[in-house]
């Protein structure tokens, strides 16, 4: 039955063997492969299109905070299956870095455990930290190439230069209200908003030693981890942050639960 929702229990029954029209999560395939933020995507599990958007919720947060992960053995070997199916699409010991953002989750730290045991002793680890909401910034330029100065069929500016103004008064309007919020309210406030691919800043280095690190590797394989991806947007500012200062290396992203349709939201 894979992934079932017990209504009667309110708890997740896992079966590993079979899957059933009920499932939340189908457990007996091998793992999905998409292109996805320009690079290849890897995912353990998708939701079903049935599943209810509260029980959905539900199941995240069991996954991402389950208290202690080693007395659940459903759930590590839930974790397990999708890093297991991950090796047998790609050979992880080629990869010479793993990169994941900081999280109260425990799961990132635990698919960073079970990955050691196919890439030990090469793989290294590097943690993306949350920027304060004060170091977030805005592409201004990025944005008025898109769209402050689209012109329209017959050649005319679309926008005058007073419209123009007013927007970029507006954002920094945004900008000063974000960067008195907490960085949670800022996540959650910007998510879907169209202005998101242009805000820059909101992960940093854990340090000094692991921001030379990615200076320094070049031409080699980093793999960039994730326990759930929903819109997208943790991973599109992981990559930023990396190509900042290395446009060289070849990455390979992997989350725990992602969405074929997954750009369809994150740009």
């Amino acid at each position: 039955m894979g992934v079932k929702f017990d209504q009667q229990m309110q708890q997740f029954v896992f079966d590993f063997e079979h899957d059933g029209a009920e499932d939340i999560v189908s457990l007996t395939g091998d793992g999905y492969q998409v292109e996805a933020f320009g690079k290849c995507f890897y995912y353990g599990y998708e939701f079903s299109e049935q599943v209810e958007s509260s029980v959905r919720t539900a199941f995240i947060k069991y996954v991402k905070f389950t208290e202690n992960l080693q007395k659940n053995p459903e759930l590590t070997q839930f974790i397990k299956k999708a890093i297991d199916n991950l090796s047998h699409h790609i050979n992880l010991y080629d990869y010479n870095l793993v990169v994941m953002p900081e999280s109260s989750s425990r799961v990132n730290q635990y698919m960073l455990r079970y990955l050691y045991r196919f890439a030990q002793p090469t793989l290294r680890k590097m943690e993306l930290v949350k920027a304060l909401p004060s170091s977030i910034s805005f592409d201004m330029d990025a944005f008025s190439e898109q769209y402050l100065n689209d012109v329209l069929e017959n050649g005319r500016p679309r926008y005058t230069e007073k419209q123009k103004e007013e927007v970029k008064q507006s954002i920094q309007q945004m900008l000063d209200l974000i960067h008195q919020k907490d960085y949670f309210t800022i996540a959650k406030d910007v998510k879907k908003s169209r202005f998101r691919p242009y805000m820059m800043q909101f992960l940093k280095f854990a340090n000094e030693a692991d921001e030379l690190l990615c200076k320094t590797i070049r031409q080699q394989n980093v793999l960039v981890i994730d326990d759930v991806t929903t819109s997208g947007s943790t991973l599109n500012e992981i990559l930023r942050t990396l190509r900042i200062l290395n446009e060289d290396n070849n990455i390979t992203i992997f989350s725990l639960i992602g969405r074929k349709d997954l750009m369809a939201e994150s740009v």
